[in-house]
């Protein structure tokens, strides 16, 4: 099993920045792919990026250029920066893993993009 705590959400105007963190209950080494999604008020569940045991990273269109993800190993977190938010950036951010094809989720943080 794995435990997957966020932290970093809030609230920011347009254009702002915001840096959540995944930690994770065990050593990331252990754990393939890590992934941020989404969830906006009445949409489904996004994918926003995800990144590699190595560092490989993927990026939804919507963010490319804006949000970047990045992982330390070492410290069992996961991090994604957000650069030059968006109103249509506000929704729940969770972070997933899947072990074993069993899938785990965070319990989500708050981002609030609002003038």
């Amino acid at each position: 099993q794995v435990q997957l705590v966020e932290s970093g959400g809030g609230s920011v105007q347009p254009g702002g920045s915001l840096r959540l963190s995944c930690t994770a209950s065990r050593s990331l080494f252990s754990i393939g792919v890590m992934g941020w999604y989404r969830q906006a008020p009445g949409k489904e569940r996004e994918l926003v990026a995800h990144i590699s045991r190595g560092g490989i990273a993927n990026y939804a269109d919507s963010v490319k250029g804006r949000f970047t993800i990045s992982r330390d190993n070492a410290k069992n977190t996961v991090d994604l920066q957000m650069n030059s938010l968006k109103p249509e950036d506000t929704a729940v951010y969770y972070c997933k893993t899947t072990v074993l094809n069993s899938h785990y989720w965070g319990q989500g943080t708050q981002v609030t993009v609002s003038s």
